[in-house]
């Protein structure tokens, strides 16, 4: 069974030793509640126990041992009161789809003896709707309106872990971490908002765990898709209203390129420019907007969402181009001159290039050296980097580069957040800057790879896992999808499984 270690930081690590699986496990929801205990005992206690934890459950307790929630005496925060929570759920996306989610579950809920939980994106418990007796005795275990139920707040749980995961999940009795929530069973689905795709609830039906049963699972998902598939329809007519009413402003630009955006940035209908991304990333307020080889763009606010126009670039002036994804030894080229890089000064030039319009000199010490930063350290190591690159690439007041930037990890992000893959090449060749322990750089590197992962995982492109997996080193969850996906013949299941 897995045992708690502790990590490099001091971070509880379960790890798991050969056992017996759990697919054996009975049918009868008591006995199988029993034989769930005494494997989560033998998890917690280090010691081997009758089977192995489900990877959904063991990945989630390791989550929330990371979190610092206690195993035995874990409780939700209570985040909003009564006047707090209705202004949350009248502005939430959700709010117009409960009717629907109400016609679809609560028969269902009320029968099986359940109850129905709509939350937010961070866990927080906006409506509960239900069997009488279940909401009554949930009261007791503080699974009420207001508290949150993310796994950083109350371990694992079926809402917390849906949308940790991003998948629907069942969790039955003692797969719950906490042992206060064995008497329950739980079913969740995450719900996307059509417009961004990101998760914005998730959709649960909760029950004593004498009340399990599998079909809750597909009942969740059923209802968590007919949700999106309401939000999709609403966002088809508000696309049309906004189409209808700004047109005129689209075709007031006689023919040149243009674009009428949601007011997310999602790109709804474009004059003489079918080039343009499916989303732009809107400054506040509006303004220019980088469009890449094709100039920039000017965005304008418009009553409902932006209008997009083209505007002449302004000079270029020299190109500074960094490829760091996966460099030990960084070096950076300036209109084609490689120029060689301490460490430090490629943090420098990362943290700049993520932050264009500049940052004061406390600003980049924080990004470099943390709490302990120095002010006038950072002014000193900009001045060597001044003189290596040449004065007039990095300004002062504040620190800005001034060069037309082409960098690996930014085409990165950009390939993230216009929803494509970045290719193969560039995915085998590693984390951003990987000796580098700034702040800046490191919390750069964690989400470009928790970003780059999640979309590859995601897709389910051969070329992409394998590129990925190459370059991640051991990654199981990699590794089960290649297998899965690579055809019989192919050469590299061989070296897939030499691995």
């Amino acid at each position: 069974m897995p045992e708690r270690e502790r990590g490099a930081r001091g971070t509880a690590r379960l790890t798991v030793p050969g056992t017996l699986s759990t697919r054996l496990e009975p049918s009868d929801p008591l006995e199988r509640a029993r034989l769930l205990e005494r494997i989560r005992d033998a998890v917690l206690s280090g010691t081997t126990g009758p089977g192995a934890p489900r990877d959904v459950v063991s990945a989630s307790w390791q989550r929330s041992l990371d979190a610092h929630i206690d195993p035995e005496r874990g409780r939700p925060q209570h985040v909003y009161e009564d006047d707090e929570l209705r202004d949350v759920r009248g502005c939430h996306l959700l709010a117009p789809v409960l009717p629907l989610l109400r016609r679809t579950l609560l028969d269902v809920a009320d029968d099986a003896v359940h109850m129905m939980i709509v939350t937010d994106v961070r866990g927080h418990i906006l409506w509960r709707e239900g069997n009488r007796t279940v909401l009554r005795r949930a009261e007791q275990f503080e699974l009420v309106e207001g508290t949150r139920w993310s796994e950083d707040s109350v371990g694992t749980n079926a809402m917390g872990t849906a949308l940790a995961s991003g998948n629907a999940v069942q969790i039955h009795s003692a797969e719950h971490l906490v042992k206060l929530y064995h008497s329950w069973t739980c079913a969740a689905a995450p719900i996307h908002d059509p417009d961004s795709g990101e998760v914005v609830a998730a959709i649960d039906l909760t029950g004593p765990l004498q009340t399990f049963h599998p079909s809750t699972l597909a009942l969740v998902k059923a209802a968590a898709e007919l949700a999106e598939v309401h939000l999709r329809a609403r966002l088809v007519e508000r696309d049309e209203r906004l189409r209808h009413r700004n047109l005129p402003h689209l075709e007031g630009l006689r023919g040149a390129p243009g674009a009428l955006l949601a007011p997310g940035g999602r790109v709804i209908t474009t004059q003489s420019a079918d080039w343009l991304p499916e989303r732009l990333d809107i400054p506040d307020g509006g303004g220019r907007v980088d469009l890449g080889e094709r100039r920039e763009g000017v965005v304008e606010p418009l009553a409902e969402g932006w209008l997009l126009r083209l505007a002449p670039r302004a000079a270029q002036g020299p190109t500074l181009s960094l490829t760091f994804l996966g460099a030990e030894r960084p070096v950076a080229r300036l209109d084609g001159r490689p120029v060689r890089l301490s460490l430090r000064h490629a943090e420098m030039l990362v943290v700049l290039a993520l932050h264009p319009d500049g940052l004061t000199a406390d600003g980049l010490a924080q990004a470099l050296y943390g709490d302990a930063g120095n002010p006038v350290t950072v002014r000193s190591e900009v001045h060597r980097l001044r003189n290596a690159l040449g004065s007039s690439i990095i300004s002062t007041q504040p620190y800005r580069l001034r060069a037309r930037v082409d960098a690996d990890f930014l085409d990165v992000r950009a390939a993230l957040r216009d929803r494509r893959l970045p290719p193969p090449a560039v995915l085998r060749r590693g984390p951003l800057l990987p000796t580098s322990d700034a702040p800046g750089v490191r919390e750069e590197r964690d989400h470009l790879d928790v970003a780059v992962r999640s979309a590859v995982l995601r897709r389910g492109d051969v070329e992409a896992l394998w590129a990925l997996a190459g370059a991640a080193g051991t990654d199981p969850e990699l590794a089960e999808r290649l297998r899965l996906l690579l055809p019989d013949g192919d050469p590299r299941r061989d070296e897939l499984a030499g691995r």
